[in-house]
């Protein structure tokens, strides 16, 4: 699966000229907000969702009832095994053992043969392999997954691509209809499969088997002085234990000719063609919109943006100082039309200076774009896109941090008290916040009202405005976060994260919506992403009218 490769050289000099450029030309900005007439429409979106694992996540497979049924079977298979829960080495076989075994030996590891005749091999796949919460203490089988799952290498053409391990788990498209075929790839893959890796000092030849670390005791007490001494051969046991459980559960409850064409339509709609589809509910639905403010954006999609159709009737704006290692960013859309020159200068430095001394923010490289833009008009604006961590802990901050550039001027002369301010979030919010530990929403809409903001969703947002509706399934290591098809709101992650924020004094609401399908439509309770919509998060877009000074509000 190749990728574009990250920006151009060219498309970067330009951005940081322009920037280097503008930021002398904004020094004279208005200290007074200038009365706008125009009605802006804004929309915010966070792109990303599913990674490697296109199973990990409940989706909706509109006319595929095969998908639904195929989950369910598995959650029965894993909750409730009975007869089904075989001894291990009736799947990972005495013979596949013996073959792996010599390969160890062979790379000069020790052997783990004790562990496999008097412990692994008379397992119980189910009660006594994947449900061992000890097993998952000790990492035994979630290391070597975390790190062969899918690797990032070069590809022949020199752009970047991935290798995927031979397991149900991952974007590998090879067949797995039966247990000899995928170990014959499996261990292939492992211990053959010579992969160009990039690293900080260059492209380097590395094989799987290389990359697996030592578990060690002190940082995973759960294991033993003695597992922790032979930790990488007795992972490599596991690891081809727990994918020859998977191979067997799925070809066991579904046949090869249904699961595996599934797969590969789930890869195809959900990774493959990510970018183009978002792109394309972006260029057919949202084209329209004056702002479009975009969270964990990868390289490939800015350049597929700015070399296609939304390039043509927008402006690009990406971080200065992009990320280029977890490839996600924050992203702005200018419609040409309304604010003709784009960005005038960059401002996220300052909103990061910003934050209060010795505070631990939890944000990192690329989650903040913060702009200033003039409209057509020559209205200024302060314009800013911003993703939330996991917990929502930064969102108060950013957002303090924010306002305390806007509202004063700092050491380059750049006043910005004047400037109109649109802030699209995925700030991460929590129907049932805990204090310090998750972000409730109630509490951060207090937040942005004290600083004189409101938002899509009024000056007290309903905690069951959700914006994400999505659940792990059984099909993924980490079974402790799965949840039932009957439990999936109750214990998926079903919060509204998403805003868009405005001064109230400067705009008010004339219209919000929020769209899961791409159609300017929200079907509540419906796990997504979807083959159509291959985000995790809707997409919130709003009308804001402008707001005369007497006042009144011109429609």
């Amino acid at each position: 699966l190749a990728f574009r490769p990250a920006l151009t050289p060219r498309r970067l000099l330009c951005y940081c000229v322009t920037t280097a450029a503008s930021v002398l030309t904004t020094t004279t900005a208005m200290t007074t907000s200038s009365p706008t007439k125009r009605h802006i429409t804004v929309t915010t979106w966070n792109i990303a969702a599913i990674n490697n694992n296109p199973f990990e996540y409940w989706i909706t497979m509109e006319k595929n009832p095969a998908y639904e049924k195929l989950m369910i079977d598995i959650e029965s298979f894993i909750d409730s095994p009975g007869e089904k829960d075989l001894p291990v080495h009736e799947i990972f076989t005495d013979r596949m053992f013996d073959r792996l075994e010599t390969r160890m030996k062979m790379v000069g590891w020790d052997s783990v043969r004790t562990y496999w005749e008097s412990d692994f091999r008379n397992r119980r796949i189910i009660s006594g392999f994947l449900k061992d919460k000890m097993l998952g203490n000790k990492r035994l089988a979630s290391m070597p997954d975390r790190i062969t799952n899918t690797i990032n290498i070069e590809g022949s053409d020199g752009y970047a691509a991935i290798a995927c391990r031979p397991t149900v788990i991952n974007m590998y498209e090879g067949d797995l209809s039966s247990l000899d075929l995928w170990y014959e790839e499996w261990e292939k893959f492992m211990f053959t499969t010579e992969l160009k890796i990039k690293t900080t000092s260059g492209v380097k030849v590395n094989t799987p088997y290389k990359m697996l670390t030592d578990i060690k005791n002190s940082k995973y007490p759960a294991i033993t002085e003695d597992e922790e001494k032979v930790s990488i051969p007795l992972q490599t046991m596991c690891g081809a234990i727990f994918d020859a459980i998977l191979v067997h559960m799925m070809n066991t409850l579904s046949t090869p000719s249904v699961w595996q064409p599934m797969k590969k339509i789930m890869i195809e709609s959900l990774q493959k063609k990510k970018v183009p589809n978002t792109l394309k509910i972006l260029e057919n639905t949202y084209a329209s919109s004056d702002i479009i403010a975009l969270q964990e954006v990868s390289s490939a999609f800015i350049n597929m943006a700015a070399e296609g159709a939304l390039g043509m009737t927008h402006h690009v704006i990406y971080p200065e100082k992009i990320d280029s290692a977890r490839d996600q960013n924050s992203v702005l859309l200018l419609k040409k039309s309304t604010f003709p020159n784009g960005s005038s200068s960059e401002i996220t430095s300052l909103v990061e200076s910003a934050f209060e001394e010795g505070a631990k923010v939890p944000v990192s490289q690329g989650d903040i774009l913060a702009i200033t833009a003039d409209d057509a008009d020559g209205v200024p604006y302060v314009i800013a896109s911003f993703h939330g961590d996991t917990n929502g802990l930064a969102t108060i901050p950013v957002l303090d941090a924010l306002m305390k550039v806007v509202r004063s001027d700092n050491e380059n002369s750049l006043s910005l008290s004047g400037h109109k301010l649109i802030f699209g979030l995925d700030a991460n919010t929590y129907e049932s916040g805990k204090s310090g530990k998750m972000q409730d929403v109630l509490e951060f809409g207090k937040k942005y009202v004290s600083h004189d903001l409101t938002s899509c969703w009024g000056d007290v947002p309903n905690p069951k405005q959700y914006t994400t509706y999505n659940a792990r399934t059984f099909l993924q290591p980490q079974l402790n976060k799965a949840c039932k098809s009957t439990q999936k709101k109750l214990n998926g992650d079903v919060n509204p994260k998403d805003f868009i924020l405005f001064n109230s004094k400067d705009f008010g609401l004339e219209e919000v919506w929020k769209d899961n399908t791409g159609e300017k439509k929200y079907i509540e309770d419906m796990a997504f992403p979807t083959l159509n919509f291959p985000s995790d998060h809707g997409l919130l877009s709003a009308v804001l009218k402008p707001n005369i000074r007497d006042g009144s509000s011109e429609l």
